[in-house]
């Protein structure tokens, strides 16, 4: 049998009353209190909390499709911005070349030196060629590639166009009756889109070449039996495949960074909050799309 007690309790300091309902149970003849509940329901907080969460990312998943899909209206600007698209496409892979190549040549020498030290055990250290090979041109290169270009460039362009966002220079483009998606986003995707996958061809080449000097210096394996093996089975699906997830990575990094530059509020705090959300969500996708692409394409073309 259970019953409840009502008491009220105040605050001095709020004058505030606060009602709590404090439950009873008998067991054995005797009374126990079993519960003491706020007047709010806590699991009614965490739902709405929840369903909310899950709304937000359905807004911000539908703005940045509309975003990306005005975008590709806008390319019928691509002569008149050309001049621009050649300033963004310098930014992004120009200036963001000197870390890929760092990036790429160390991630060739922990992925050799790994291989290399699991193999040789077993009298097959050889295959450290096509394993680098074929990694770097499937997955690693175009991943690396996408994280770097996600925390340099993304946040960049996050906190650029956030910042013209509170100061209202957005709106003044508006009121002369220009575009914000034409004048900023889409010279930024179209040259997200085209130095991704360069850039993930620099990384595939330094880091078999990083590669192949560990397997000579470390694991025994000559230059040319390595060079050799990598050219024998590396096949060319496994570099357009890694070309075309670097290329969907690209439209996913500046979509994302372009729409919460675009969606920024509270002034400069709020600029600093949408470059992090622009980092963590374009991170979040590209993980999740590198599997589904990898599914996909592993049954198409494997």
């Amino acid at each position: 049998m259970k019953s409840a007690l009502s008491f009220v309790t105040s605050k001095k300091k709020s004058n505030r009353n606060t009602h709590f309902n404090v439950y009873f149970h008998r067991r054995n003849g005797k009374i126990y209190p079993s519960a003491i509940l706020g007047s709010e329901n806590d699991m009614t907080k965490h739902v709405e909390a929840f369903g909310k969460n899950l709304l937000d990312m359905a807004q911000n998943a539908g703005y940045g499709c509309m975003l990306l899909i005005e975008s590709i209206y806008w390319l019928k600007a691509f002569f008149n911005k050309f001049r621009e698209i050649v300033r963004q496409m310098y930014v992004v892979g120009f200036q963001s070349l000197p870390v890929t190549l760092i990036v790429g040549v160390f991630v060739g020498f922990v992925l050799a030196l790994q291989t290399g030290l699991s193999l040789k055990p077993f009298g097959m250290e050889n295959l450290i060629a096509q394993i680098a090979g074929v990694t770097m041109t499937r997955e690693m290169g175009p991943l690396m590639t996408s994280i770097i270009l996600a925390g340099r460039v993304g946040s960049a362009m996050a906190a650029e166009i956030g910042s013209m966002r509170v100061s209202e220079e957005i709106e003044a483009l508006e009121v002369m009756s220009i575009s914000p998606v034409k004048y900023l986003v889409m010279p930024r995707i179209v040259a997200l889109t085209i130095m991704c996958p360069i850039l993930t061809i620099f990384a595939n080449t330094i880091g078999i070449i990083g590669a192949a000097i560990v397997g000579k210096l470390q694991i025994g394996v000559p230059y040319y039996t390595f060079f050799m093996d990598v050219a024998e089975f590396v096949q060319f699906k496994d570099i357009y495949s890694g070309l075309l997830k670097s290329l969907i990575f690209g439209i996913i990094i500046a979509t994302v960074s372009c729409s919460e530059g675009l969606r920024t509020t509270g002034g400069t705090v709020g600029v600093g909050v949408s470059t992090r959300r622009a980092v963590v969500n374009s991170l979040l996708l590209i993980l999740i799309f590198n599997y589904f692409l990898t599914s996909i394409i592993s049954r198409l073309l494997y």
